[in-house]
């Protein structure tokens, strides 16, 4: 079961990852302005966010087999629309099918909770690592065929910049076929089915300690979404602009997909020592290092030089790291806090206000750049990262007392 998430996970990171590589690239070359490069990085994520909903109330109802085949057939079709866009040369049908394009960047995170299903909630990072990390390989890929999917691109007569788009429809489909046809038993419906068995006589009710139980999930819930949101806002608004630094100081697809494949493996391939120091040290800790590696990823992007591929890739690699403690665990604050029964639909919730954050931090950054430059963006996500101090700081105290 756990081999097959990994599998849909490394083809799934391959198809994100081509998206993300010449997405801003693109729309930069159809409108003329660099002002609106983050729109397709808002768009996508927007989709994403009504993805979310979709593929989490499938999966509360049917499983995560079907949730999460539906959605990366849907960000397939979405990559095909984007071809087309290019090679008609429509900004509205790029728009529209960036949008669509966005349920494979849903799914992909959905995929993390059905890691967790199964798992102990001493094991539980460990179990949500695992799913994630299988999306490196596939995302440290994707981008490295920025420049040999552009030259096949060509060959027939399409935009060189619609070539990662080929190989990211050809991955979300191969994702979608194998949870169809392998992912046998499903994880969460395997888990309630083990749930349901009784095991002990349930206590009496007692109003107050109910009503103290569903305070301390609700602010469990909004922490461990406060975390994850804050961290997309500021890796997606920096990610989505790098590129287009890059481009605009003279370096070319290469160097970019260099660039975003090194951010892309810094975000997954960690996971597995993030979920190992979250099962030890607990979520708080792990989340307060998120915010302090993305504020030294914004300090180091802002002062490095345009055409620094080196220290702009590490920058992005710290700011891939950031973002991994940050999503590792958020989602361990989130799915120790909410009950089985409930899990799928506030874990879809929650993701749509991940979606939501990414599309508007994607959509400012371009704005920011415009006006403000690279720097000024680099170095405002890195100081926002740090407004989870404060609410981790609490968390923490409430939890010692």
């Amino acid at each position: 079961m756990l081999g097959v998430l990994v599998t849909s996970q490394i083809l799934s990171g391959a198809g994100l990852a081509a998206g993300i590589t010449v997405g801003a690239l693109l729309a930069q070359d159809m409108l003329g302005s660099t002002g609106l490069a983050g729109l397709p990085s808002a768009l996508f994520t927007a989709g994403s966010a009504l993805a979310a909903i979709v593929v989490s109330r499938i999966s509360a109802a049917r499983g995560r087999r079907p949730g999460l085949a539906v959605g990366y057939a849907t960000g397939a079709v979405g990559s095909v629309g984007v071809i087309a866009a290019a090679a008609l040369d429509s900004p509205v049908l790029l728009f529209l099918a960036l949008f669509v394009y966005g349920a494979g960047t849903a799914t992909n995170l959905q995929a993390r909770y059905a890691g967790a299903d199964l798992a102990a909630p001493g094991h539980r990072a460990r179990a949500i690592s695992t799913v994630l990390v299988a999306t490196t390989l596939g995302g440290v890929l994707g981008p490295n065929l920025a420049a040999p999917t552009g030259a096949l691109a060509h060959a027939v007569h399409l935009p060189r910049l619609a070539g990662p788009f080929l190989l990211a429809g050809l991955a979300y489909a191969a994702a979608a076929v194998v949870l169809a046809t392998r992912l046998h038993p499903d994880p969460l419906l395997l888990a309630r089915a083990a749930a349901a068995t009784p095991t002990e006589q349930a206590p009496a009710d007692d109003p107050a300690a109910d009503a103290a139980s569903t305070a301390r999930t609700r602010n469990r819930v909004l922490l461990g979404a406060q975390v994850m949101v804050v961290t997309q806002v500021v890796m997606v608004g920096v990610m989505t602009m790098t590129p287009v630094h890059m481009h605009d100081a003279g370096q070319g697809t290469a160097a970019s997909g260099l660039v975003i494949a090194l951010h892309v493996a810094a975000m997954y391939l960690p996971s597995p020592l993030t979920g190992r120091l979250v099962d030890r040290h607990g979520p708080l800790a792990v989340g307060a290092a998120a915010g302090l590696t993305l504020l030294a990823a914004g300090l180091l992007a802002a002062v490095a030089p345009a055409h620094s591929v080196p220290l702009l890739a590490l920058a992005l690699v710290l700011l891939g790291l950031g973002w991994n403690f940050g999503l590792v665990s958020g989602t361990a604050i989130l799915t120790d806090a909410v009950p089985l029964a409930t899990r799928a639909k506030t874990q879809g919730g929650v993701d749509v206000a991940i979606a939501i954050s990414g599309a508007t931090g994607g959509l400012a950054s371009g704005a920011v750049v415009d006006l403000a430059g690279y720097p000024v963006l680099a170095l405002g996500g890195g100081l926002l990262a740090l407004l989870i101090l404060p609410a981790l700081a609490t968390a923490a105290a409430r939890g010692r007392r």
